[in-house]
């Protein structure tokens, strides 16, 4: 029983943990111009988080996945860190 409460205290601090990240990286789109600069910097922070957040290959691939999407630019909207929990917490456990 004890180990069903951890299962779902992880899962519920690794999906606030990704809304907050996602936030973050929705936060630079938000300044005209200043924002694509601070995604050089955000970038590799946030393909590292997401490969640290998530093992395995589920963790490289969204890592990699995660980088390139916040260095390209006017893609910072999309959710890939709350993409990857849903993935990992629901499509993937459905096979």
């Amino acid at each position: 029983m004890k180990e069903e409460i951890m299962v779902k205290d992880e899962r519920t601090k690794k999906l606030l943990l990704g809304l907050l990240f996602d936030a973050m990286g929705m936060l630079t789109f938000t300044i005209p111009l200043v924002g694509e600069f601070a995604d050089v910097v955000w970038a590799p922070l946030a393909g590292f988080l997401m490969s640290y957040m998530y093992k395995g290959r589920v963790g490289r691939v969204a890592g990699i996945l995660t980088f390139v999407e916040e260095i390209l630019p006017f893609t910072d909207v999309i959710p890939s860190f709350t993409l990857t929990w849903l993935y990992t917490y629901y499509i993937q456990r459905k096979r």
